[in-house]
């Protein structure tokens, strides 16, 4: 028989929703990451760590976050979106984390991959770093209050399937007219 921990119970309409919204980001994604771009000259690839992240630091605060924050919320929604779909809101936050950076991780490279046979588009390491950097930013900040909002959902509403065990024994009886003893 399989048992279902806090957080599992309610999580169907959940999971379906974030399956859609999930698909819908991807296909999103895709679009502006694989579509060719018309440019009168395109930059080399960068296979060095941090190069672009440190000149675009040295370019200022405000230039560094005009041209890195996209970057970094390019595949940030996948930090919520996996967990609520793989239905690792329930289990421990460790492994779920691990699990999650990797997976955004692995579609960003997958990207970077494609994007070398794109007209107009290069790999960058850096564009890597940032949107696993964002994948696991996104994560630590709304995938716990997102498991605390499902788990008080779930300890406030009764089960619609019962296990075999409460079934059997049925309703706990309640006597009204004892006290407390001293």
């Amino acid at each position: 028989m399989q048992r279902h921990g806090p957080g599992e119970r309610a999580t169907f309409p959940l999971r379906a929703t974030g399956l859609v919204l999930l698909v819908a980001h991807l296909l999103t994604v895709g679009w502006l990451t694989l579509r060719p771009l018309s440019l009168p000259w395109v930059a080399a690839a960068n296979l060095r760590p941090l190069a672009t992240i440190r000149t675009e630091l040295a370019r200022g605060p405000w230039e560094a976050a005009q041209s890195l924050g996209p970057w970094l919320l390019l595949l940030a929604p996948l930090g919520v979106l996996l967990p609520v779909v793989t239905g690792r809101l329930g289990g421990s936050l460790l492994g779920a984390f691990a699990h999650t950076v990797f997976t955004g991780a692995m579609v960003s490279l997958g990207i970077e991959l494609l994007q070398t046979d794109v007209p107009g588009r290069t790999l960058d390491v850096d564009s890597l770093v940032l949107n696993t950097t964002g994948v696991g930013v996104a994560y630590l900040l709304l995938t716990p209050p997102l498991r605390a909002w499902i788990r008080r959902k779930d300890d406030g509403v009764p089960s619609a399937h019962p296990s075999r065990e409460e079934a059997s024994q049925g309703a706990t009886p309640t006597i009204h007219r004892v006290g407390i003893a001293p």
